[in-house]
């Protein structure tokens, strides 16, 4: 006698809903956590650098201590729409994390070609030398890393 497979048709069922169910990749682990984390530090701390500069010194130099203040919350809006997984967060973190580097990159230029500006340093004078240049390589690196998880954007 020839032996039927059991159920052969329930099994693979079962075993095409746990393949579908089964935990998916996402930005917000491993490195994704990492990126995360950066950006939060980078908004804490340039946020309330700004804020405390022009409530304390604004006429020092209002210019990069705006921009501070701008790129703090560019990098609160960052921070949170990369931890979420709600629909559009992934647009969102796409359009902040290209302003910073834009941002990066026009205020780290400018401050080089005109210092008279920038009578104190902001957060992305001098392509974020006062930040160890991680202004300047974050948001490459937050760019990579949602093009990597693109799949995900409407997730």
């Amino acid at each position: 006698m020839s032996e039927k497979p059991r159920n052969s048709r329930i099994v693979q069922a079962a075993e095409a809903k746990n393949a579908a169910n089964g935990p998916k990749p996402s930005r917000t682990t491993g490195l994704g956590r990492v990126i995360i984390t950066v950006y939060g530090i980078l908004a804490l701390a340039a946020t309330v650098r700004g804020v405390y500069q022009i409530l304390t010194k604004f006429d020092e130099a209002p210019v990069a201590y705006i921009l501070s203040v701008i790129s703090g919350l560019i990098y609160v809006v960052a921070t949170i729409s990369l931890a979420s997984a709600k629909r559009g967060a992934w647009l969102v973190s796409l359009w902040a994390v290209s302003i910073e580097l834009v941002g990066v990159l026009v205020v780290g230029t400018l401050s080089i070609t005109h210092p008279e500006v920038f009578a104190h340093p902001s957060v992305w004078s001098g392509y974020g030398k006062g930040y160890g240049y991680i202004p300047l390589v974050l948001p490459i690196v937050g760019l990579w890393w949602l093009y990597r998880n693109r799949n995900e954007r409407h997730a």
